[in-house]
């Protein structure tokens, strides 16, 4: 938009049609200049239309900002442009030239407000206006108290989407698949996920939960569909059909260190080598993936799946240097000291947190979830123990007893506090273990280890009942007095939770780490209290899902990016 003054004042472009962008438009157009007021929105009036009263006197937002939004319609000297961004500013001859881009209303001026499409309209997108704390159709007035009101059919982001932690446009790539656009699909989701092939059988796909589709009979298979397309390129890949893509060049001096390999880490070292840098990821263990290699079964998640997706990472130009712990040898320090210009800390949640009961320490068989996993997906099948229980009701609990079946144990059973409600594992994941034959006592928990010998023989436990709720919105289990019983066990499995394994950082690291021993942040930029580090996963959140690793890895490259171009 180029536009000559037709005032004396000359024109003046206002962004922003808040209470604060119209006063100013008012006293511009009184002061005789040409006011364009420019907002993102189909209507002005910002925030203050969206109040109920106003300070200091309390009075009705209502009766204030209708007199407001009268006057800037009625004014000669003021245009309003809405549904609009400012694109570009440009200087020409001592003035400005304005490049603005207006979206259509998508409704025609026949529209005589009857409101019946609103009434039959079947999207239903989340209401901005509203803060987001409920639904709105597609079609609507923003609100009414706003100018213009008019109806507008506003381009909304599809609930699945906004449910989704990294925000994959799912739309448009099962629009894609629908068309027989394999390629192109997957080309869609590895814009937000660099792991689409894992995510495809471990992601907890919170997308279908929110599938509007649900209503009607069955949400979309959105996370299959994901897998389908991913699986169909690595088969191809496999014939010689499809090559990788080739890598970006490098363009950027700055190198950046990773370190863990897991899906954070890989999601850091793939956003930044897309973007011209040279990462290198430091991983203490033999193997790529972090918890996705050791902490989840290779029947839930294959090894050569894994494989294959690091294998796509490192053919961008991403160095995974395995095996190569940090620590005393090679600190934090040292890297930056070895020319890295940012750090970013990805080391996930590997450290099983204790029972706090009696005997956990003083006997064989009393063996932490992510140990005994670990040793099985690095190659230990040996038979653990005949009757095997399982403390906790999480996946990792899941996946820890389901293991045990899988090496020949008798006997597996999982002992949980709450009950089938309250259990924070997948749903799916729960029914698979029943149909296993593995045994679920709910509202029962340990109170001593047993033992003779030096080896484990059993577990005195206690039955619960659920009183209030807690800070975790599920109600607390309470013991039940006399109620105490014995299990026979000659393997303990606790399966509680998880932390940081902090052991790595050398005296004096100058980080700030919470009472959980993660690292704490600003949740916004995953910078750290040190300039150049970064962190992000489990690492900050506690132990949490894949695509939120892979969502924090995201917002952390982006911060890096930023960071190294100041």
């Amino acid at each position: 938009m180029t536009e000559k003054s037709k005032n004396e004042g000359g024109n003046v472009l206002i962004v922003g049609g808040g209470i604060a962008g119209i006063e100013a438009a008012l006293d511009l157009a009184q002061a005789g200049f040409q006011v364009f007021l420019l907002d993102k929105s189909p209507a002005v009036g910002g925030t203050m239309a969206q109040l109920d009263r106003v300070f200091p006197n309390q009075g009705p937002a209502l009766c204030q900002i209708s007199a407001k939004l009268d006057a800037i319609s009625r004014h000669p000297n003021i245009r309003i442009i809405t549904n609009a961004n400012l694109e570009r500013v440009k200087r020409v001859n001592g003035g400005f030239e304005i490049t603005v881009r207006k979206e259509p209303l998508r409704v025609n001026e026949k529209c005589d407000g009857c409101a019946a499409c609103v009434a039959v309209c079947p999207i239903k997108p989340y209401d901005t206006y509203n803060e987001g704390l409920m639904l709105r159709t597609a079609i609507d007035i923003q609100n009414s108290r706003y100018y213009p009101a008019l109806y507008n059919i506003e381009k909304e982001t599809p609930i699945c989407q906004e449910t989704c932690p990294v925000h994959i446009d799912i739309r448009r790539y099962v629009g894609l698949i629908a068309e027989g656009r394999f390629d192109q699909a997957l080309a869609v989701i590895r814009e937000r996920n660099p792991l689409p092939a894992i995510c495809g059988r471990v992601c907890n796909h919170p997308c279908e939960s929110a599938c509007n589709r649900g209503a009607q009979d069955e949400p979309i298979a959105i996370d299959a569909l994901k897998r389908f397309v991913a699986d169909y390129e690595l088969k191809l890949r496999k014939e010689g059909k499809v090559p990788y893509s080739k890598a970006p060049r490098k363009t950027k001096k700055a190198r950046v260190a990773i370190v863990g390999a897991g899906p954070a880490g890989l999601t850091v070292g793939y956003d930044l080598a897309l973007r011209g840098y040279e990462a290198t990821i430091f991983e203490a263990a033999p193997v790529p993936g972090g918890m996705l290699y050791l902490g989840i079964p290779e029947y839930r998640l294959p090894r050569d799946i894994i494989e294959a997706e690091v294998d796509y990472i490192k053919n961008l130009g991403v160095e995974i240097r395995l095996s190569t712990p940090i620590g005393p040898d090679l600190t934090i320090d040292d890297l930056f000291k070895q020319g890295h210009k940012a750090v970013f800390i990805g080391i996930g949640a590997h450290r099983g947190l204790k029972l706090k009961v009696p005997g956990e320490d003083d006997f064989e068989g009393f063996l932490d979830c992510i140990v005994f996993l670990r040793r099985v997906n690095l190659g230990d099948t040996t038979k653990p123990g005949r009757k095997v229980v399982v403390i906790g009701g999480g996946n990792s609990a899941i996946d820890s007893a389901r293991t045990a079946l899988r090496l020949g144990c008798e006997e597996v059973s999982i002992l949980y506090r709450r009950s089938r409600r309250e259990m924070p594992a997948n749903p799916w994941e729960i029914e698979e273990a029943e149909r296993e034959g593995v045994k679920i006592h709910y509202l029962a928990a340990p109170v001593k280890i047993l033992g003779q010998n030096g080896k484990v023989t059993g577990m005195l436990c206690t039955k619960m009942v659920l009183g209030k709720l807690d800070a975790s919105g599920r109600r607390t289990p309470i013991p039940i007095e006399g109620s105490e019983f014995e299990v026979e066990a000659d393997l303990i499995i606790p399966a509680i939770s998880q932390e940081p394994d902090i052991s790595f950082l050398h005296e004096g690291h100058g980080l700030e780490i919470s009472k959980w021993n993660s690292f704490i942040i600003d949740e916004r930029t995953m910078a750290t209290n040190r300039p150049g580090i970064f962190a992000g996963g489990d690492a900050v959140t506690g132990p949490s899902t894949v695509i939120e690793a892979i969502a924090a890895g995201h917002r952390a490259a982006d911060s890096i990016d930023k960071f190294l171009k100041d």
